[in-house]
């Protein structure tokens, strides 16, 4: 981070910037026509030279505290707590399909992120977990800096085996906590020892992709223990449908933080969105840039790249900016938190600079336009394909 004239800036002095604006924010609900105006003799900002020290530092970022005004989840419930809505930092490192994790992380961390999402299913988490000690042990990070997302596989839904999965996690990371851990997905499945398979992926000893009866309810209940024995701060749910929000926000008495779905230009989901934030509960999108990562899967083909679409090139010209900046930026805006991942240390800075530009309305709708409801992460084909077991989970 550099003053206007390209000075570095004195990490000591982010952090009272931050103190500052943390203690002095005013949290203001937007009506149409309002105006947001500076005095530049007063407000050191980004597009400004700097000239010498400023009094007062403003920012617009996050969702306004809630009013007066009731607000009501999907069954019903008076949401009180909308926290979990606003993060300092949304960029979001993933740790799907990585060549080398452990490296990669280290880097992430030099990079600059905080935030990072793993996965038993992963395969990576020992991996991952050595690369997060390394930058610690190099005073790059600590652990109190980073914000580690994991999950309960779907072998694991039994509430029995929801404390031990976390516990092979943590042990995995070499963590004594994470900050969040969700339900992968709402699939509950056949249970595979550790000792005999692990990950378990989506198959058991046999080969076979087996579901079994279970109340995820349940389930959430056990996740509920783990906050209460300190092995997790939040807890959430991943490629859950408005009904399994339903389901689970009835009986909890910890709510869900947050919501991780598959999220991109090709797909949307703006009722699933506004459904979750209308609870209390934040979205962390996942495949942010379209079907890439799935090409060498035969999920997705050449034609589905979003990097070559003619509308997102177009705002990349603009704004001088990649089309993954572009996407990141498209995500963010829509109050979202993009998971994106990158083997270069290049791309990963350069993935983290999208807060130096701002898509126009038109902008957006225009990314908007490209929906189409194409899923690329859908159990409902490919675990027929590969398991022979039909398990649709959207419709």
């Amino acid at each position: 981070v550099c003053f206007g004239n390209n000075d570095p800036m004195d990490p000591k002095v982010l952090d009272e910037i931050a103190k500052f604006m943390d203690n002095n924010k005013v949290s203001y609900q937007w009506k149409r026509g309002d105006v947001f105006a500076l005095n530049n003799r007063l407000v050191m900002h980004s597009r400004n030279a700097f000239t010498g020290p400023r009094r007062v530092f403003a920012a617009m970022f996050g969702d306004a505290l809630p009013s007066n005004q009731v607000k009501r989840d999907g069954v019903g419930q008076i949401v009180k707590d909308f926290s979990a809505l606003t993060v300092s930092d949304p960029t979001t490192f993933g740790m799907w399909r990585l060549t080398d994790p452990e490296e990669t992380v280290y880097q992430a961390i030099r990079a600059g992120y905080r935030r990072f999402d793993s996965a038993c299913d992963y395969g990576n988490e020992e991996a991952t977990g050595r690369g997060i000690a390394r930058a610690i042990a190099e005073g790059i990070v600590t652990r109190e800096e980073l914000y580690i997302t994991t999950k309960l596989w779907n072998t694991y839904h039994d509430p029995v085996h929801v404390p031990i999965a976390l516990e092979r996690c943590l042990k995995d990371l070499g963590l004594d906590y994470v900050d969040e851990f969700l339900i992968h997905f709402p699939i509950s499945m056949e249970f595979v020892p550790f000792e005999d398979k692990y990950p378990p992926e989506w198959s058991n000893l046999d080969g076979e992709m087996v579901l079994v009866k279970n109340d995820i309810n349940a389930t959430w209940k056990a996740m509920e223990g783990l906050v209460y024995n300190s092995k997790t701060k939040h807890i959430g749910i991943s490629n859950f449908n408005c009904q399994h929000i339903r389901q689970v926000i009835s009986v909890a008495r910890i709510r869900p933080t947050s919501l991780q779905i598959e999220c991109h230009p090709h797909l949307s989901q703006a009722k699933l969105i506004r459904f979750a934030r209308e609870a209390g509960i934040r979205v962390s999108s996942f495949s942010c840039l379209g079907g890439a990562s799935y090409i060498s899967l035969d999920m997705a083909t050449a034609n589905d790249l979003l990097f070559e679409n003619a509308i997102i090139l177009e705002i990349c010209r603009i704004h001088k900016k990649t089309a993954a900046q572009v996407m990141l930026r498209w995500a963010i805006q829509r109050n979202t938190i993009p998971i994106n991942k990158s083997s270069s240390g290049a791309r990963m800075r350069e993935n983290r600079e999208v807060f130096d530009f701002y898509l126009t309305k038109e902008e957006m709708k225009a990314i908007d336009s490209l929906n189409k409801n194409h899923r690329y992460n859908d159990p409902g084909h490919f675990c027929e394909d590969g398991m022979g077991t039909f398990c649709p989970i959207y419709e």
